[in-house]
């Protein structure tokens, strides 16, 4: 019950009742346990011309669950606060000087950044805890990265690291930045895709995958790497030490090197650059790019066979240049990918823009508030 009301919005009593087979008595029961948590409240139904009395609406309270959602990708570190319901009350992204990567000055970052936003919280809001989405191989369990290439971290305890500068007494969840992304497309955008695979382009490459409605994360959340898969034995060195990696062949070194900037430029100012040339038909960037998808429709289409989705979601730099790499894109899924696989998915720019891993990071621990409500409205009425 209260998932559908986190996903879909305010519902009046009788939909509830015919979405769910369960009957009038049942749904007043559950909607009745869950407005004593403080986590939804009804309001009175629409007039209708028909006989009797509308139906009350039933809707999820913002402030019963609020959320501290973090990213923290190579160019930016984004923070957000978001209520259930995926109310967003405040959000705040700013650039991340490449300079400025170790995890203690990020972590630092983040706090001082987030201060604001939980200060501006309503007074009677119940804290939910903090999720964070982050570019590397991240372990669910306790947050632990043990790797983050394109930020130059191993072995690092985030959400220690975290818990200790928030100074707040609640959990934190941490999770790969693509994994995530899938998670918010599906939940916030694509409910009804059961099968989904979630691109993201940065200076790397990560994928999260939605199978059969349920994210795939392996044995311990580290599923997905697969800007690391071998995509061109001949080519060039990873910064994950291996050769010909797919990020090397379809990431932002590649497209910027192949569009003739300086060695020295990076970052998104130089994506956007490259953007930019390529609307206004700059034949290099033009050519730049569609290299760049070529050699993104060749690991789309093996994830394409790998997994059957009914949709690849492109987000990050590729939302950006969707509309000039789409093309290449669907020449290299064609050679790639077989034929049936092929003739069901669909590859669209992802509907989050670049906030998708943000959003999912708040996802991450809405599905624990939705898993176990009681424990969620008793924290509530503890902190009342």
């Amino acid at each position: 019950m209260l998932e559908r009301l986190h996903l879909l919005g305010p519902v009046s009593r009788s939909k509830l009742t015919g979405m769910t087979g369960l009957n009038r008595s049942t749904i007043a029961d559950l909607i009745g346990e869950l407005a004593a948590l403080g986590l939804v409240e009804e309001g009175p139904g629409l007039a209708t011309s028909g006989p009797g009395r509308p139906s009350p609406v039933v809707q999820a309270r913002p402030e019963g669950a609020v959320v501290l959602a973090v990213e923290m990708s190579v160019d930016s570190i984004a923070v957000a606060t978001v209520g259930l319901g995926g109310f967003v009350y405040n959000r705040l992204r700013v650039a991340r000087p490449r300079a400025r990567f170790s995890p203690q000055e990020t972590v630092y970052d983040v706090a001082k950044l987030a201060g604001p936003l939980l200060g501006s919280l309503p007074n009677k809001h119940a804290f939910a805890g903090v999720g964070v989405g982050v570019v590397g191989i991240t372990r669910r369990s306790d947050g632990f990265v043990h790797l983050a290439p394109n930020l130059g971290w191993h072995d690092v305890p985030l959400a220690e690291m975290l818990v200790g500068e928030l100074g707040l007494d609640t959990e934190v969840m941490v999770a790969n930045d693509a994994d995530l992304g899938a998670l918010a497309e599906h939940r916030r955008v694509r409910p009804g895709v059961s099968n989904l695979v979630y691109v993201s382009g940065e200076v790397g490459i990560g994928i999260g995958a939605i199978v059969d409605g349920k994210p795939l994360l392996g044995s311990a959340g580290y599923a997905g790497e697969a800007g690391h898969m071998l995509i061109n034995p001949d080519g060039r060195r990873c910064r994950c030490g291996a050769i010909g990696c797919w990020e090397t062949e379809a990431g932002e070194a590649a497209l910027l090197r192949r569009a003739g900037s300086p060695a020295s430029v990076s970052g998104l100012d130089a994506l956007l650059s490259v953007a930019d040339r390529a609307a206004a038909e700059d034949e290099t960037a033009l050519r730049a790019i569609t290299e760049v998808g070529r050699w993104l429709g060749y690991g789309i289409g093996n994830l394409i066979n790998i997994f059957n989705p009914e949709l690849v979601v492109l987000g990050g730099m590729y939302h950006r240049l969707f509309p000039f790499l789409e093309a290449a894109v669907d020449e290299g899924v064609r050679s790639r990918a077989l034929d049936a696989p092929r003739a069901m998915t669909t590859i669209a720019r992802s509907g989050l823009n670049t906030d998708a891993a943000l959003i999912g990071a708040s996802e991450m621990v809405f599905s624990r508030v939705i898993a176990d409500p009681a424990r969620a409205g008793s924290r509530a009425h503890a902190e009342t």
